[in-house]
């Protein structure tokens, strides 16, 4: 039920925005900690050991975000991602899941995640209660991989998807940011993994996110442009969308194929008309746009002796201000377009 100034839904309700969409998702990130030191998300400062990470007592612990998704899924939340910085870093990750789990009618949690850890992480994922991956992965190459990411680790990250195939998740999804420039040269071979492998390899244009955000008109790399550069491997024969594509748009090469492709553009064919997500940062904001900096502070809510009443107005409170669309274009002309907050506490 809308409240009567069309408004957001209430308890038991499909919860909607100002724009009459069903608000189903909700990402959190676990902690602004990271295994890698990716040359798209560190910013100079902390390279230089000049901005240090969140301090342990502005995170918010485990039963904070329990207690948040227990109230989001009365609400009507049926969806979780755990994202990061890194999720799987933060100590104790598998139990928290475990209690996630519990969480009823909760049965779609799904993580993202850098794949360092994944080789040991995987089974138990799997175990807990974990139905979807993502793995962030730019590059193929083993030294292009440890110039992106400033580790070299390209082998422990593969071993990671391996596991994750073994274990049984299905489709393992990877994600690929295009940069032109530093990593186009690969988009065959990417694509090439989805004839002989059952992975659904996403190709995401790479957005001006974050205050070190490296992104400029120059390295940015429109969706059809990719796609025209893919096609040349052969048909790409699209697929009906399902309910775990989210944005994507998904194909496959024609002929023999194990997986799948997707498309996703944030910046040439905007989504947000579609947008069903509530993100939850690492300290504790509620943001309900990725590329909006207007955030909600739920944190001091929790801390505040607050009711679950309270907490509900909070994220009543966020959908409400949720916008109808990112404005990216507006951005890129007004400041050079960077989204202002750091990705590691925003959640990837």
């Amino acid at each position: 039920m809308n409240t009567h100034n069309g408004g957001p839904g209430t308890e038991g309700e499909a919860l909607t925005d100002l724009f009459s969409r069903t608000i189903s998702y909700l990402r959190l990130s676990l902690t602004d900690r990271c295994n890698l030191r990716c040359m798209y998300c560190v910013t100079e400062e902390e390279k230089n050991g000049c901005l240090g990470k969140l301090a342990h007592d502005e995170l918010l612990t485990y039963e904070e975000l329990l207690r948040v998704v227990r109230v989001a899924v009365e609400m009507g939340i049926s969806k979780l991602r755990l994202t990061g910085g890194e999720p799987l870093v933060r100590r104790d990750i598998m139990s928290f899941i475990r209690r996630l789990a519990d969480i009823g009618p909760l049965d779609d949690i799904r993580i993202t995640t850098n794949g360092v850890l994944l080789e040991r992480f995987a089974a138990g994922l799997v175990e807990a209660g974990v139905t979807k991956v993502n793995i962030s992965l730019d590059s193929l190459r083993r030294e292009r991989f440890a110039d992106i990411t400033g580790v070299d680790c390209f082998d422990r990250v593969w071993r990671g998807i391996e596991t994750a195939l073994a274990a049984g998740f299905s489709p393992v999804k990877i994600n690929m940011v295009v940069m032109r420039g530093i990593n186009d040269d690969e988009l065959e071979d990417f694509a090439g993994l989805s004839r002989r492998m059952p992975l659904q390899v996403r190709f995401i244009e790479f957005m001006p996110i974050g205050t070190s955000s490296r992104w400029n008109r120059d390295t940015y790399m429109a969706t059809d442009e990719i796609m025209a550069r893919i096609g040349r491997l052969g048909e790409l024969v699209p697929l009906q969308r399902g309910r775990a594509d989210g944005p994507a748009r998904v194909y496959r090469l024609a002929g023999d194929s194990a997986g799948s492709l997707g498309f996703i553009s944030p910046i040439s064919h905007h989504f947000c008309d579609r947008c069903n997500r509530l993100r939850l940062t690492s300290e504790g904001m509620l943001r309900s746009c990725l590329l909006h900096d207007e955030e909600t502070d739920l944190r001091s809510v929790l801390r505040s002796g607050c009711t679950d009443q309270d907490i509900r107005e909070t994220l009543l409170t966020a959908i409400r201000n949720k916008p109808r669309g990112h404005q990216m274009e507006e951005r890129l002309r007004e400041r050079g377009g960077d989204c202002h907050g750091r990705m590691s506490r925003i959640g990837g």
